[in-house]
């Protein structure tokens, strides 16, 4: 009985090494995961998702996710080609395309991406002026992209997007700017009020024109204008003779030197 117990100790160990070997061979990987694999120091490249066999002691593996990874550009200071001091801070969304560059190509391919994306930024913003980093941001971000995605693209990395998110401008420049605004619409006021008043002059020409035309019709207009006149309490109105009733004006001062005659 106790040699049973002795020869079934001894087993015991070399199960418990199977059933570890076992453990470390079985790799499973997600859906979004690719496993890169290297045997005695060699690529022998990605492999998943599912189940994956690999050697143990033998393999080294590194996971690597084809999710959307989500980077936060630090606030740059940075000065513009109008020689104006600015923050500027960006959001960049990109992933992995290649797990085996983005292992061989480059170490430690988070931090690259994001080193570059601050420098590639702090480029772009530097030879824009101020008005571009304001008005004229799709532009930039699309600039920024590409440069991104043409760096990255040897790690086996591809930039989706680009989004500059604040421009932070300093207090006294927002003051000029607001000025700026505010004087730039006060010219437009002018312009559209004397493009109104234009107007109005050509279509008071063109009415008159048309009252000319008729005897009496300025008269008319008058006495239309009168009513809206006399709304208003405490308001002296005079108007003046109609021009058409002058030719009653001879007429009735022969009459009276007539009358004087005769008498």
């Amino acid at each position: 009985m106790f040699e049973l117990i002795a020869s079934g100790g001894i087993y015991v160990p070399i199960i418990i090494v199977i059933v570890i070997f076992i453990s470390s061979a079985i790799k499973i990987v997600r859906e979004y995961e690719r496993l890169v694999v290297f045997r005695l120091g060699r690529l022998i490249g990605g492999k998943g998702p599912g189940l994956v066999f690999v050697i143990p002691i033998v393999d080294r593996t590194i996971r690597i996710s084809l999710r959307i990874i989500t980077l936060d550009v630090p606030t740059q200071e940075v000065i513009t080609r109008d020689n104006v001091t600015t923050s500027v801070n960006a959001v960049v969304y990109y992933r992995v395309i290649d797990p085996n560059r983005a292992v061989n190509n480059v170490e430690e391919y988070r931090m690259a991406t994001a080193q570059l994306a601050q420098t590639t930024l702090r480029s772009v913003a530097g030879q824009a002026e101020l008005d571009e980093l304001l008005a004229e941001r799709d532009k930039l971000n699309q600039k920024i992209q590409g440069i991104l995605d043409e760096a990255t693209d040897p790690w086996g990395i591809k930039v989706t997007a680009v989004e500059i998110k604040d421009v932070v401008i300093p207090e006294a420049l927002q003051k000029a700017i607001s000025r700026q605004a505010t004087a730039e619409r006060e010219r437009r006021a002018v312009i559209v009020q004397a493009e109104g008043e234009k107007a109005a002059a050509g279509k008071i020409a063109e009415a008159a024109k048309i009252l000319n035309a008729e005897e009496g019709g300025f008269y008319v207009r008058l006495l239309r204008t009168l009513p809206e006149i006399a709304s208003q309490q405490g308001n002296i109105i005079a108007f003046p003779l109609p021009i058409e009733l002058k030719h009653l004006l001879p007429q009735s001062r022969a009459t009276s030197e007539k009358s004087k005659d005769e008498e």
